[in-house]
């Protein structure tokens, strides 16, 4: 089929807002070492190695991010596994390192990065945090989801870099794709100030070129709430509070209703069906709390266990205060598809997604790729677009372009292949439907 390459312009006078962001990360991914594009573990040392011959800093922590191994093939017999832990230190020396997987939800640390965060081998995993390990109980140098952050989070410091030149290159990068307003999906504490003392300065004199919603973590709100009178202006303003109820689907840490196709070869050991970060309780706590605040909350949650969590919440609390939102809801099980708009609730998604996902999906969940992102069942069930139904990127996880989502919710599949190899044909969208997905309502 040929596509029409006219329909992936935006429409003349359409506002594009992009519902789903990190700024400052999307800014300092700009200067990362990128490992997009590895095809395996020995590609990713190789690049490491020669980023390390090339800096002249030998220490100042090595930063990298885009390693896609489910995307690698297995033809060098390493198959779809990172490095080796002592390969990985014989290459970087007491230079703490940290390579994101794509989806930040999967980190790759040497022994220096695991030292700061006081990760050893009698190190014991918590709830919502895992630590990698070969199959004799060693460190493998993987660290998965709470434990991933207490990683970046010793190396980097707990709030991140505070770089005016990277949040500015972010501002520059998000307003280049055409976006007036970005959604942050959790916010730094200093993340507002930091924009609003751009906006009028020498590199922005005639303001910021885009408007930025910010949604600080649930347990950072109090503090939010009671700073926005110093740091909101208008071009920055506080959107709510924001909660994980899960982890992602290439880690297999999305909580899910069933098993896991493959929870015994890529699954996380003794949890077939992903990750449950939080309780019904702790949920339906963060709800009352934005509530009670005025603001109201989002929840990352993909898998369709964590999705059904999230309205379970709504449904119990039933908050006053609109704009509660799911963020990503890669699978969602059939009967929950209409209690977004019953209940009000936006699904912000991210079906650019689908084309980094398509592997994990295929071997994690082939059983229910007619349920990934059920676009075109949420707008029948009353979700408009640009309403109850956004779109966005989660950039730094992939490129702010808007184009990509939209050609997504279009083709369900990558370019280059065929109907046949699309991922829930029967869920696609118009272009116009889309673009309007990008809308500002």
């Amino acid at each position: 089929m040929t596509i029409d390459t006219e329909i992936y312009r935006p429409p003349a006078g359409l506002a594009l807002r992009e519902a789903h962001a990190h700024i400052a990360q999307h800014g300092l991914a700009l200067k990362m070492l990128a490992l997009d594009g590895c095809a395996s573990g020995g590609d990713v040392l190789e690049r490491i190695a020669a980023r390390v011959r090339d800096e002249a800093e030998q220490y100042r922590p090595l930063l990298a991010g885009g390693g896609r191994p489910e995307a690698w093939e297995p033809a060098d017999g390493s198959g779809r596994t990172w490095p080796a832990l002592g390969d990985l230190d014989r290459v970087t020396g007491a230079r703490p390192f940290c390579g994101w997987c794509f989806d930040y939800h999967a980190l790759l640390a040497n022994s220096a990065a695991l030292s700061l965060a006081g990760i050893g081998v009698d190190t014991r995993d918590t709830p919502g945090s895992i630590i990698g390990r070969d199959p004799d109980g060693a460190l493998s140098g993987l660290v998965f989801e709470r434990a991933a952050i207490r990683v970046w989070d010793a190396v980097i410091g707990e709030d991140g870099p505070r770089d005016m030149d990277d949040l500015a290159a972010a501002v520059e990068s998000l307003a280049g794709h055409g976006f007036v307003e970005v959604h942050d999906l959790k916010a730094q504490r200093w993340l507002g100030a930091d924009l609003c003392a751009l906006d009028g300065s020498a590199r922005f004199a005639d303001g910021l070129p885009l408007r930025a919603v910010l949604w600080p973590l649930v347990v950072d709100l109090d503090t939010a709430l009671k700073s926005r009178s110093g740091w909101e202006c208008d071009a920055v303003r506080l959107g709510g509070g924001k909660i994980f109820v899960d982890g992602t689907l290439n880690s297999r840490t999305a909580w899910m209703l069933d098993d896991y196709a493959d929870a015994d070869r890529n699954g996380q050991p003794g949890k077939p069906r992903g990750v449950a970060m939080m309780s019904g309780a702790e949920i339906e706590d963060a709800v009352r709390r934005c509530d009670a605040a005025g603001v109201p909350m989002a929840a990352h949650a993909i898998g369709d266990a964590a999705v059904r969590a999230v309205l379970d919440a709504i449904e119990t609390v039933r908050p006053k205060t609109p704009g509660f939102r799911i963020e990503h809801a890669e699978l969602i099980a059939e009967s929950d598809v209409r209690r977004f708009a019953d209940l009000g609730v936006i699904c912000s998604v991210q079906p650019c997604h689908l084309l980094t996902d398509i592997e994990a999906l295929r071997r994690g969940v082939p059983d229910r790729l007619g349920r990934v992102l059920p676009l075109r069942s949420l707008i029948d069930a009353g979700c408009g677009p640009g309403e109850l139904l956004m779109f966005g990127s989660d950039t730094p996880i992939v490129r702010p372009d808007p184009t990509d989502s939209v050609r997504a919710a279009v083709e369900r599949r990558r370019a280059g292949m065929g109907e046949d190899e699309a991922v829930g044909m029967g869920e696609a969208l118009t272009a116009d439907e889309g673009w309007r997905c990008f809308g500002m309502g």
